[in-house]
């Protein structure tokens, strides 16, 4: 089979090395840390000949580019822009999740003329407060505020314009949530819908959770305290009803959805919704798979999951955590030269189940050095038989990576690894 797959980050490429074990790969505009055998190229995905495309980013899904291919006759695991506006809109997607009785968080929505409105509302609102931009903002258009005073002005500077420009000319203002955060990926091909291994994923930039919301900064999986019985209260409650809203509306959703959830003591509740995998989070869940990725992916695209089952795992655990610019999420810095790369884009202090998946990188010369080229530049990801082992693996590749200004957390996977390192030196 041959499959191309679209888009140029850490996500895509995890797709693809994933993919590349039992197909042929192109990927669109892809970046130079994919290496044979996946081929780079720049045609766009419509002039691209292959049996399925697989569309990585939501910008052109919320773009309609699966429609397109799809008048085309083509195979495609992604949704139309219909389903794809779950996350092209926050404000829709709380409406969908009404008219499905699906648990969140108390919320509303607001346009630009209405900035006294939600300042009104932030005031009938207990603390902690969530303010979201309703367009796409490359998940950093999310604040948690502690304080009034920080809400309200996060609020007056998404509606002006001046922080996120149109995307934030609407909000949704909404009740924090406690509780532990998990992400779920499901695969759905319009009847069938099953769930991918639990994973969680680290949003804030600093260790313990500190500063401001990124695109994430690392992640694990799988979730050893959200059993498979949880798992599937988290379909029951959050992930079916909402399939079946969106079926009531004539949607034919094709692809991944991502539940973003808060598991607190009222049970599950949906933080949000995406259209895509999650990224930190399909590079620790898809190197996972232990079967035909590019199978599973077309029983997607064609309607044919029930038919090829649900998906088998290695039983490892993963563990991700990634390096970004200085001066990442509000102002990267990108252009800095990489240390500690080989000429194929890995770490010079390989570790068995060690890959480095390129998220942000650029080179000059085909033989010469990588440099930085956006906000988040790596993944560094390690595949382990416990979670102790697979961070220790991938903290021991990142060690000699290095540019100036790194960001890095070291704290990522650390609470859920506590119970593997015990274990381990009881061995």
């Amino acid at each position: 089979m041959k499959v191309c797959v679209v888009g140029s980050g850490g996500r895509e490429h995890a797709l693809a090395h994933v993919l590349a074990r039992t197909a042929e790969v192109v990927v669109t505009p892809g970046n130079p840390g994919m290496a044979d055998p996946i081929t780079v190229t720049a045609a766009p995905a419509w002039e691209i000949e292959a049996d399925l495309v697989v569309i990585g980013p939501e910008a052109p899904l919320v773009d309609g580019l699966a429609d397109r291919l799809r008048a085309d006759g083509r195979a495609v695991m992604g949704p139309g822009a219909d389903g794809a506006l779950l996350e092209g809109s926050k404000a829709f997607m709380k409406e969908v999740l009404a008219d499905a009785g699906v648990p969140t968080a108390r919320f509303a929505a607001f346009d630009a003329a209405q900035g006294a409105e939600a300042l009104a509302y932030l005031d009938g609102l207990p603390g902690p407060w969530v303010i979201k931009t309703d367009g796409l903002a490359a998940g950093k258009g999310v604040l948690v505020a502690r304080t009034m005073a920080e809400a309200r002005a996060d609020v007056e500077a998404k509606l002006s314009g001046a922080s996120f420009g149109e995307a934030g000319r609407r909000i949704v203002i909404e009740e924090g949530l406690a509780g532990e955060e998990c992400s779920l990926l499901v695969l759905y091909d319009g009847t069938t819908a099953v769930p991918l291994l639990p994973a969680q994923d680290f949003k804030r930039i600093g260790d313990g959770d500190r500063g401001p919301n990124t695109g994430g900064m690392g992640a694990y999986a799988p979730m050893p305290h959200v059993p498979p019985a949880q798992v599937d209260d988290i379909m029951a409650t959050a992930v079916e009803p909402l399939l079946a809203a969106l079926h009531r509306r004539g949607i034919d959703y094709r692809g991944v959805l991502y539940a973003g959830l808060m598991l607190g003591d009222e049970g599950p509740k949906v933080i949000e919704y995406n259209v895509r995998f999650g990224d930190p989070e399909a590079q620790v869940v898809l190197p996972l798979l232990a079967g035909d990725a590019a199978e599973l992916f077309m029983a997607v695209a064609t309607g044919t999951l029930g038919r090829v089952g649900p998906p088998a795992f290695s039983g490892d655990a993963a563990v991700c955590v990634v390096m970004a610019s200085p001066g990442y999420p509000e102002q990267p810095r990108p252009g800095g030269t990489i240390r500690g790369l080989d000429a194929t884009g890995q770490s010079t202090a390989p570790v068995e189940g060690v890959t480095v998946f390129h998220a942000g990188t650029s080179r000059s010369d085909p033989a010469g050095p990588f440099a930085t080229a956006g906000g988040r530049v790596l993944a560094v990801t390690a595949v382990a038989p416990t979670l102790a082992r697979a961070r220790a693996n991938a903290y021991t590749a990142l060690a000699p990576i290095s540019w100036e200004g790194a960001l890095v957390r070291r704290d990522i996977a650390a609470g859920a690894a506590t119970a593997d390192n015990q274990e381990e030196l009881v061995r």
